[in-house]
């Protein structure tokens, strides 16, 4: 597979949170994967999309984890 056959369905600014939703995807059945720069990673900034983190899923995968996306709640936004 090429970087062509996965779509990025929702990109986040936490490791933490990347996991719990490749976690959610997984049990799904939807294949997951995260991609992010390392720099954020090695030293934990997010400025300007360094330190973002990309869900990635195969295209095939990608309206039915946008579907499963759209139903958990997102915690940047107040309530």
């Amino acid at each position: 597979m090429t970087d062509k056959d996965f779509v990025t369905v929702q990109t986040v600014h936490g490791e933490f949170e990347a996991n719990v939703i490749k976690g959610r995807l997984e049990s799904e059945g939807i294949p997951a994967f995260l991609q992010y720069e390392s720099v954020g990673r090695v030293y934990n900034v997010i400025v300007d999309g360094i330190g973002a983190i990309k869900i990635k899923v195969p295209a095939q995968f990608a309206e039915e984890a946008k579907e499963i996306l759209s139903h958990i709640p997102d915690e940047s936004e107040p309530d």
